[in-house]
Formats: structure tokens, sequence, C-alpha cells
């Protein structure tokens, strides 16, 4: 039954009170994040001019690049100026030393009053390497905590996000230039505080505003929430999509993919022969045997206290959650050994949640499971990745009780629980070619939660 609406007045009162608790508490104030539209590939890249912050020739190569894009980019600005940000590039990929960061650092600092709305501060670094000294080690490692604190500082739903870079890998190569596109676009507006690694140098897509047409994906639990939407943005993206669901979810189903122009499968992914029945699919009709990119999306609760807990509550979940990932993905690795996996995670398998230890195991598993697939895929020439979301708002969170469900959205950094699409939008960036540096990585969409790492 939904909320009686309050008079005006009590609105107000209500409000204030909301604001003054948040005030209290340290939370940050929830603003509309931009974000993209999943019908449209037309959203601006940033939201505003975009400033790099470094010397050499990794500075000026990212520059450059960012022109090709045909944004307006400045260079290691002297003041601070009146100007509004859209994006903030720091490039620390040089460092050998602690100290040879502060002058870049500081600069940045000074950035951040004239931030706009939804802005992006992206760092570029190099990971830490098995030769490195202790001192290059030190100021590699060091920048993870620059750019995770700098997350929770940051308002007005802005973020901040790093990239590693592996050894080898130039600031120019597609799996550099594709993460920097996607951490700089509104398409990741509820990243927050990560660090992805890029570990190759990936390829870059025809069009980077739709870098998976002619891809064939297969998206499970493809019917309501994250999955009809991860279906939407990978259409949008250019990609022939099977949607898998649950026969008691047909009808939704057949609405998604007729919308997007798709296929639609009826199946359990849970039954011993889903993987055989799944392949027998994709060798029929518009896909001609082909298959690219498969998306490990569908998924339940049976929360409840691990004291209380029964076999109808656990069992299911990691059915559905871990053992039918597992079962399907080897079946379709056999056939497909160039695979492109990215299986849905979450925060509570990282940090864990009271009352979901089975939903915990399963989506830790998940994380475990990616990371092995990662080495048996990328000997193919796929790759493994995983998505975790924090709180997003879908049918499955709203079962969450009405404090528990509240508190999940007020302690992220953005102060506000995620949505379908930023969950969508992170599946499509590690299914697309850009992204071919990336292999065993979770993306974590949560906003930067307190819970997670």
């Amino acid at each position: 039954m939904p909320s009686p609406t309050l008079p005006a007045p009590l609105r107000g009162v209500s409000k204030q009170l909301n604001r003054t608790i948040t005030q209290a508490l340290g939370l940050t104030e929830a603003v509309t994040l931009r974000r993209t539209d999943p019908a449209s590939v037309d959203t601006p890249l940033t939201a505003g001019p975009v400033l790099v912050i470094g010397q050499g020739g990794d500075a000026d190569a990212v520059a450059h690049q960012l022109h090709d894009w045909h944004l307006d980019v400045r260079r290691n600005l002297a003041a601070p100026t009146q100007q509004r940000w859209g994006a903030v590039v720091v490039v620390l990929t040089d460092l050998e030393a602690p100290g040879e960061e502060a002058e870049r650092v500081l600069a940045l600092g000074a950035t951040l009053r004239e931030l706009a709305r939804s802005a992006r501060v992206v760092t570029l670094s190099r990971a830490v390497g098995d030769g490195d000294s202790p001192a290059t080690a030190a100021a590699r490692a060091g920048v993870s905590g620059l750019v995770r604190s700098l997350g929770k500082e940051l308002r007005q739903g802005a973020t901040a996000n790093g990239i590693e870079l592996a050894g080898e890998v130039a600031v120019t190569d597609p799996a550099a230039l594709g993460t920097l596109r996607f951490l700089l676009s509104a398409r990741s507006a509820f990243v927050d505080g990560q660090l992805l690694p890029v570990t190759g140098p990936g390829r870059a897509p025809q069009d980077w505003t739709r870098p998976l047409v002619g891809t064939v994906v297969v998206v499970t639990g493809a019917a309501r929430g994250i999955g009809a939407e991860t279906v939407r943005v990978l259409a949008r993206d250019g990609a022939h999509v099977l949607g898998v669901d649950v026969p008691a979810a047909g009808e939704a189903l057949a609405q998604v993919m007729n919308e997007v122009g798709g296929v639609a499968l009826q199946l359990d992914i849970t039954s011993p022969d889903a993987g055989e029945r799944l392949l027998e699919r994709v060798a029929r009709g518009p896909f001609n045997g082909r298959l690219d990119v498969l998306v490990h999306n569908a998924g339940i609760l049976r929360d409840k206290l691990l004291a209380n807990m029964r076999p109808e509550q656990w069992e299911p979940v990691i059915a559905v959650n871990l053992a039918a990932q597992v079962a399907v993905t080897t079946a379709v690795a056999q056939a497909y050994p160039g695979l492109v996996q990215v299986s849905l995670a979450s925060t509570s398998g990282i940090a864990g949640n009271r009352g979901q230890t089975n939903y915990g195991f399963s989506k830790a598993g998940v994380i475990g499971a990616t990371q092995a697939w990662a080495a048996v895929l990328a000997d193919g020439g796929g790759r493994a990745n995983a998505v975790a979301p924090g709180f997003i708002e879908t049918e499955m969170t709203a079962s969450i009780p009405t404090m528990q469900r509240e508190i999940s959205r007020r302690v992220s950094s953005l102060g506000q629980g995620g949505k379908p699409v930023d969950v969508a939008e992170a599946v499509a960036f590690l299914a697309s070619p850009q992204a071919g540096g990336i292999n065993g990585a979770v993306l974590r969409v949560c906003g930067q939660n307190l819970v997670g790492r």
C-alpha cells in the first residue's frame, strides 16, 4: 500500500529534517546524476571542458586523443578560473617515488571547487609490477588511496576513478582509451572510487558510440530489471540480442525482445541441458551459429539469517546464481573458446551483508569463477569479467526492509541508489572490443557504497 501524500507544509518540514540528518551524519545529499538514455547514443561525452594535468609524452597523447573526440581540452592551468570543468584527467604514469605526485595532485585539488555537476576525475597510472623497487611500488600503490578517498570528498554527482595500466600497455592503446572514455562519460554515472586494471591493448571499435555492431550477445534473466535494461543498452550499442528467462516470465521476455528486435528463449538455466539448448537456439535463425558474448544476469534472493536458513532458501540461490553460470559457460565455452563473458556479481559477495549468507556465497563464487574463466578463455582469445552492483533500485531490492533499504541508498558517496541502466552500461562496456585489455576484473557499480572495497 503506498504511503499517503503529506500536505505541502509537512513535506517542507520532512525535506528540511532529511537535510539536517544528512549533514549531521556526514552523508552526501543526493542530486540527479547525469546518465545516458538507453534509446540514444547522442549524450555528450562530458559535462563540460576537460583539464589534463601532467607533463610529458603520455599527457600529450591523452590530450591529443581527447581533442580527437571533439572535446574542449585545456592543459595545466596555473591559477584557478571561473570555468566549470566537465572532467579532470591526471596523468601519473611516470611515478617512480613518493613525492613525485605532489604537484599534480595539489593542482587537481585546486580545481575541485570548479567542477560541474556530475563531473569526472580520472587518474591514469601504472600498476605495481613484480620488478618494481619499494619506492616505485609505494608511489604507484598510493594512487589507489588517493582515488578512493577523493571519491568520498566529491559532491554534486561528481566521481573519482582511476585506470591502472600494466607495464607494457600504452596510454594510446584502445583498452586504455576505451576505459578512459567510459569513465569520462555518463555511462559511468554510478561508478565511483574504482581503479580498473588494464593488462592488454584491446581493440578499437569502428564506431565508439556503437561498439557492438554485428555482435551476438546472450543475456540471461532478460525479462525485467537489470536484465531488461542490459538488453536495451546492448541493442542501442549495435548488438543482436538473444534474451533468456524462465517460462513463467515468457510474456515479459517477449515484450522486451520485441522492443529491441531481438530473440526470446524461454529456458530454465538450472536445467541440466540448459547449455545445450542455448547452443541449439544460437545455431538456428538469425544468429547462424554465431555467439560473441554471454552475459550471466539471472539471479534470485532468498534472504534469511543463517540461524533460520533452510534448504529451500539456500539451495535455489546457489543453483541459479552460481552453479547454473558454471554449467552453462562450460558448455558454451567448448563451442566458442573465444567467448567474452560478463557475469553479475554483487558487493555482497565482496564485503558480505547481514541476512545474505546464501547470496554472498553465490556472488563471491561468481567472482572466483570469473577469475578462473579469465585464464581459460584467454587461451582462445576470449575474456571474463564481472560487474558487482551495490544498491540498485529494482523489484528485487524493493523487498528489502524499509529502514535497511533507505540506509543502503544513503551511505554511498553519491547519496543514493543506482538504477538498472547503470549496471547495464558497465556490462556493455566490458562486452565491447575496447575492453579487450580487461580480463578477470570486478567492476563495482555501487556509487562507492561503504560496503565493498
